[in-house]
């Protein structure tokens, strides 16, 4: 008899630590966004019969990835929107961006080297052609600018953690001298030097970048033949040393850099700050020169890939495989996103990162906010277990010195310095208000598989369950989710968000 009540003991143990969902709490706090009416909140409960059939059905056997972070980007134009407001009201901002007690518990930044396409204009940390020695590297204009920006951010949380990727190495490094790659009336370069992207001796296509989040065939439609970056060893060693340069330089200002990607989308022939590469570039370069400079200087360091904005997978594979071992991570952005079930099957060691959001085109409308949604959704659900905005506050319509029209999730109107928290600031909110680090993802189903209603479900480290969906249609729609042996009956108005939290 004690032998069969130590049994018993011992596997009701083992049911509770495999999961045991049906003794998930019975009510959800359910909390809902549509256009003009953000984050109501009311109760829902389980049930013991489905309404629909379930687009979703958890066991509480699931393994999927853990979520780590969720984070944003630092810009001076951001500075420059928020420093428009109030310093009640920039207070009130930032509390809700980073603090603990916030709405979207950012805890990660993303840093750029040099100047990126939202900054005021380009500079860099190293303006001295031939200082291979760094004798002249430094961040004095970071100081005033776009560190203070950061230092805001640390007041409302003081355990932030960042990592860095240039847009640009200075231009004395490159190819063509110049910080960008393609000729535009908002740059100096002149238009015959575009011929060098490309070996037939073409130019970029214009047209090619529609900051739509809409694939058109492969992008980018040709890949640069030749590397921008100077390929001598001086320049690539002079470069791996700016990486540990600037993070020991931030690093006396307090701000911990813990992860380094070596530039940002090589495969945007941009008229901003930018850098073309080749993939045997790309493989010299981290292989030969910044993995072991990082390994030699700053070993606490990680080094990722990325960031991919291009795909062409059979082109990432290449670049990934030359460097296993190497690199801990990945970082995908813009069609990348489309390479990423692959990656997580072939790569199964490394992380994803969704290194950057979509900037849209300046309307932040509720649009918008379905698109940041539906993104949100899919790289995670995909596999990644970061997250980055973008730019987290723009005035006006968001509109860079290079002539783009961007979305932010707080938008300052810079006639009467009023602001709005846009619809992308909600959409983030459904996910980031309640799903902490350490969350499991359980399961997911994209909105293409369902008609517009995209679902996923993680598990906390509390044992709570957190299901988001989305209603991206013009008509109220039904879903159902199945936990254990238990439905959960979601009736989702046209075009909304919702969060359903256990209790």
């Amino acid at each position: 008899m004690r032998r069969n009540l130590t049994m018993t003991m011992l596997l009701g143990l083992v049911y509770i630590l495999a999961g045991n969902i049906d003794a998930v709490a019975q009510t959800f706090r359910h909390y809902t966004t549509t256009e003009g009416q953000e984050w109501q909140e009311s109760k829902a409960s389980l049930s013991g019969r489905a309404a629909t059939d379930p687009v979703l059905t958890i066991t509480g056997q699931e393994q999927g990835h853990v979520f780590r972070a969720w984070g944003t980007c630092f810009n001076e134009l951001d500075l420059d929107a928020l420093e428009l407001l109030k310093p009640d009201e920039q207070e009130e901002v930032m509390r809700r961006l980073f603090a603990p007690e916030g709405d979207l518990h950012f805890t990660r930044g993303r840093l750029t080297m040099n100047a990126n396409d939202y900054s005021r204009a380009w500079y860099s940390c190293d303006t001295v052609s031939g200082d291979f020695q760094l004798k002249y590297f430094n961040i004095e204009h970071d100081k005033a600018n776009v560190i203070r920006l950061i230092k805001k951010a640390q007041q409302q949380q003081p355990a932030m953690t960042f990592w860095v990727s240039p847009w640009s190495p200075p231009a004395w490094m490159k190819i063509n001298q110049e910080y960008c790659v393609a000729s535009s009336p908002f740059n100096t370069q002149q238009k015959e030097k575009d011929y060098l992207l490309f070996d037939d001796g073409g130019t970029p296509d214009p047209n090619e970048m529609q900051f739509l989040g809409e694939t058109r065939g492969k992008f980018p439609h040709k890949l640069a033949s030749q590397n921008y970056m100077i390929q001598d060893p001086r320049y690539l060693q002079a470069y791996a040393n700016m990486f540990c340069r600037f993070i020991e330089l931030y690093r006396e200002e307090n701000i911990p850099i813990d992860m380094v990607m070596y530039q940002n989308e090589a495969y945007s022939y941009t008229p901003y700050p930018g850098c073309a590469w080749t993939a045997e570039g790309t493989i010299k370069f981290n292989k030969e020169y910044l993995a072991p400079t990082l390994k030699a200087k700053h070993p606490e360091v990680k080094l990722y890939l990325g960031t991919f904005n291009t795909n062409r997978n059979d082109y990432v594979r290449k670049i990934v495989d030359g460097l296993t071992g190497d690199v801990e991570g990945l970082g995908f952005q813009w069609e990348g996103r489309e390479n990423l079930d692959d990656m997580r099957q072939r790569y199964p060691g490394l992380h994803l990162i969704s290194s950057e959001s979509e900037c849209g085109n300046g309307q932040m409308n509720w649009r918008a906010g379905e698109h940041t949604f539906h993104l949100l959704a899919d790289y995670i659900g995909r596999g990644c277990d970061e997250y980055y905005i973008w730019n987290f506050i723009l005035c006006d319509q968001g509109r860079s010195p290079w002539g783009w029209k961007q979305n932010a999730l707080i938008q300052v109107k810079s006639a009467n310095r009023s602001h709005r928290y846009t619809p992308e600031f909600y959409a983030v909110k459904h996910f980031s208000n309640l799903v902490c680090p350490g969350s499991r993802m359980q399961g997911y189903v994209p909105r293409e598989q369902t008609q517009g209603l995209p679902v996923i479900v993680f598990q906390r480290p509390d044992g709570k369950y957190v299901v988001i969906a989305g209603n991206q249609t013009d008509q109220q729609r039904t879903a159902t989710v199945r936990l254990g042996r238990k439905y959960l009956n979601m009736t989702l108005p046209a075009h909304s968000f919702h969060t359903y939290i256990s209790k």
